[in-house]
């Protein structure tokens, strides 16, 4: 028991959330006592403070499985990040596009650097273009968020997807089990 009582009366919540009412703080603990549960201050600020009967140790671990469960199901946004040269051969050029299509659609951002070398950095106009196509092949997945900027020896610009992590996260859980429910067709001729 508290031995520093500090107010004479307190507004007491049953342990199924019914209304007690206004009841002396000697008889809110002698009622916890008795129902063998903790005396818990829910609203310290009100008057007189709002106590509730409840089993102290229950309530933190429900709160943490709660917060738990909140944290597992929060998608965490992650940033992508691919690399270029302006001089990129056309399928390696489709293969990075590759890349980013496939993080843009799992609902992740994209960094695209490019790469500037010796006499390159004199050409920018190369990257800002290569970047540009970019964006153009990828804009009915994705959005530019920020536009090409050059940073020293690098030119970088940032997609964003259309849709949310946890859109494509539901997306592909329900394409998998659409799949997992149909059984493989033999391919038509």
């Amino acid at each position: 028991m508290n031995e520093r009582i500090r107010v004479p009366e307190v507004r007491l919540v049953g342990p199924n959330g019914e209304q007690v009412g206004i009841v002396s703080i000697h008889d809110a603990l002698k009622l916890a006592q008795e129902a063998d549960l903790d005396l818990v201050e829910v609203a310290a600020t009100a008057r007189p403070p709002v106590c509730k009967l409840m089993d102290y140790g229950k309530f933190k671990y429900e709160s943490a499985m709660k917060a738990r469960e909140a944290r597992k199901n929060q998608a965490h946004t992650i940033i992508k990040e691919i690399k270029l040269r302006p001089k990129i051969d056309p399928h390696d050029y489709e293969t990075k596009k590759g890349h980013v299509v496939r993080f843009l659609k799992a609902g992740d951002k994209v960094k695209v650097t490019i790469m500037f070398r010796g006499r390159e950095q004199s050409r920018p106009e190369l990257g800002f273009r290569l970047l540009q196509r970019l964006a153009d092949d990828v804009q009915e997945l994705g959005f530019v968020e920020s536009h090409a900027k050059q940073d020293g020896r690098n030119m970088i610009m940032v997609i964003g997807p259309h849709k949310k992590k946890a859109e494509a996260k539901a997306e592909k859980a329900a394409a998998k089990a659409q799949r997992g429910g149909e059984e493989p067709s033999a391919p038509e001729a």
